[in-house]
């Protein structure tokens, strides 16, 4: 799953339907604009942040080796 927007609404809400988001994720608020995505079912999900802001969102994924 790419990064998706959630949409603000006019009185500065943040509303969606749990049934349409996955079970595993990430919701990110920064500066008035939500983004959701997905967690990955192994691996990591970095948030990176500059000077109290979010910089870039980046996905770490990895297989076990058995």
């Amino acid at each position: 799953m790419k990064i998706q927007d959630i949409e603000i609404n006019g009185r500065k809400r943040l509303e969606f339907d749990i049934m349409d988001i996955p079970s595993s994720c990430v919701i990110v608020i920064c500066d008035g604009k939500a983004k959701i995505r997905e967690l990955p079912p192994f691996g990591e999900y970095k948030i990176v942040t500059h000077q109290g802001k979010v910089k870039r969102m980046r996905r770490e994924e990895g297989k076990s080796f058995e």
